[in-house]
C-alpha cells in the first residue's frame, strides 16, 4: 500500500475475471465477416489482435470502428452468455485486495456486459468502477482516467492483464504492469512482454505491493 493509503489495482475482464475466449472469438467471427472482413477464422486469429490494443489493430486492418461498433450491438445480445464463467477462486482474493486497494475494471468489452457478469459472479460489491469499450476505445487513456479521477499515483497503481496489448497500454501509462498466466496469452508469451510482475494464480495478486 502507498505510504498515503491511496493505492489501485485495475484489472482486465475477459481472461482474468471470466472465461470467455471462444465466446468472443466466435462474435468477431460474424462482425467481420458481414462487414466483408473475414481474417479472423480462428481463436489463434482472434488472439492476435490482442498483440496491442483491440480497437487499434482492428483499424490496422482497415475495419471501420463505427461500422464494427454498430454491428456488434445487433450481434452481441445474442450469445449465450451463460457459457461465460468466472475464474475460479476469485471472491476471496477480490476480498481481501479491496481492504488494500481501490478495485476497478479497465476493459476491451462493453460496460453494461462487464456489470451484469460482475452481479451474477458476485464480483459487483469488490469494483468501484467500470471503464469499457463504451467510454474509451484505448486502455492506456482509461487507465489515465483512473488515476485522475481517484487521484492515485501510477507508482502505487497495477493493471492485470492476460495479452500483451495489456502490458503494453499499462507501461505506456506508467503503472506497474501485472500478467496474469491464467488468462488468454498464458505464461511464457505474458513473459516476452517483461511485465513488471508475472503470477500464476489469483491468489499470487496478494503478495504484490508488500
Amino acid at each position: 500500500m502507498a505510504a498515503d493509503g491511496k493505492s489501485m489495482m485495475l484489472f482486465d475482464f475477459d481472461g482474468v475475471l471470466v472465461q470467455s475466449l471462444d465466446l468472443y472469438a466466435g462474435a468477431v467471427k460474424i462482425i467481420l465477416e458481414r462487414m466483408g472482413k473475414p481474417f479472423v477464422r480462428n481463436r489463434e486469429d482472434y488472439l492476435e489482435l490482442f498483440e496491442g490494443n483491440f480497437y487499434e489493430s482492428l483499424a490496422a486492418r482497415g475495419v471501420d470502428l463505427k461500422v464494427f461498433s454498430n454491428l456488434a450491438k445487433e450481434v452481441l445480445p445474442d450469445l449465450d452468455y451463460k457459457s461465460m464463467k468466472p475464474v475460479p477462486g476469485l471472491v476471496p482474493v477480490l476480498d481481501s485486495l479491496r481492504k488494500i486497494h481501490l478495485l476497478a475494471v479497465v476493459s476491451s468489452n462493453g460496460s453494461a456486459t462487464i456489470g451484469r457478469a460482475l452481479e451474477a459472479f458476485a464480483f459487483a460489491p469488490y469494483f468501484q468502477d467500470i471503464l469499457g469499450s463504451d467510454f474509451l476505445f484505448s486502455k492506456r487513456e482509461k487507465i489515465a482516467h483512473a488515476l485522475s479521477k481517484y487521484r492515485i499515483s501510477p507508482n502505487h497503481t497495477y493493471y492485470v492483464g492476460d495479452t500483451t496489448g495489456d502490458i503494453i497500454e499499462a507501461k505506456a501509462a506508467g503503472v506497474l504492469s501485472v500478467g496474469a498466466a491464467w488468462g488468454w496469452y498464458g505464461r511464457e508469451k505474458l513473459a516476452n512482454a517483461s511485465p513488471d510482475f508475472l503470477v500464476d494464480t489469483p491468489n499470487d495478486l496478494l503478495s504484490l505491493g508488500k
